[in-house]
Parts: C-alpha cells; structure tokens; sequence
C-alpha cells in the first residue's frame, strides 16, 4: 500500500517543491507525495532551473496551502523549515511528523552565480535528506 507523504514549508514555493520532486522520484511507486506551505508564495524559478540541472522537472507543480489536504491521511508529514514546524497544523492522522531545517536559498543575496550556487547546495542537501527518507522510512 502506497504511503502518503506530505512536505511542508512556509511559502511552499522552493524547499518543499525540491523535496516533493526528489521524494517521487526516489520513491516510485511507494508513496503519494504532496507538498504545500502554511502560506502560498508561488513557486519559485530559481528552484525550477536548480532542479532541472539535475533532470528533475518541477515547472508543474503548483504552491498550495496546507488546507487543501484535510481530506488526505497522511503516513508522513516533514517539515523543511523551522517556520513551518513552528506553524505545523495538527493532522487528525497518525502522520509520523519529522523536521529537517534547510538554509532557505531564497534569502540568498550576492551575484546570480553566488544565488545559483546556495540553490545548489541546499538542493544537494535535500536530495541526500529525501534518498536517506525513502531508504529508512518507504
């Protein structure tokens, strides 16, 4: 039975999607992933480009609220960010809830070049934290 797994951020706009996309990826057909934000700030395109250079296409996806799934039983929720740990709604599920807080590349100042390269690394960082998931947990 697939699990059902939710990726929780602030703005739902660059930490959860790279997550949402590594996690389907790397879990095939184990898990239904879904990401959203306590808030909505549109998806960000410096994490479209970042996640592209490494094959993975997240154009698609769209910034939602954490609202939007009340109706879903999640197995797992992970929170990105401390904000959103902070802010995590309670879920009437018996949804394991675990916490990684990634540098937040959209607070990255500096040239493109040293923008691009905080994207990379936290992007590094979260595809390592979403391989170790799936081995552990799916």
């Amino acid at each position: 039975m697939k699990k059902n797994v939710l990726v929780l951020c602030t703005g739902n706009s660059c930490r959860s999607q790279m997550a949402h996309g590594y996690l389907r990826q790397f879990s095939g057909e184990k898990a239904n992933v879904y990401s959203a934000g306590v808030e909505i700030h549109g998806l960000n395109p410096f994490a479209v480009g970042i996640m592209s250079e490494d094959g993975i296409d997240i154009s698609t996806h769209t910034s939602n609220h954490v609202d939007e799934y009340d109706a879903v039983d999640f197995d797992y929720v992970i929170t990105v960010c401390d904000h959103a740990n902070e802010s995590c709604p309670i879920f009437a599920s018996t949804a394991k809830k675990l916490h990684h807080n990634f540098t937040d590349p959209s607070k990255a100042s500096g040239t493109a070049k040293e923008i691009i390269e905080a994207f990379r690394a936290t992007r590094n960082d979260i595809k390592a934290y979403c391989r170790n998931f799936v081995a552990e947990h799916l």
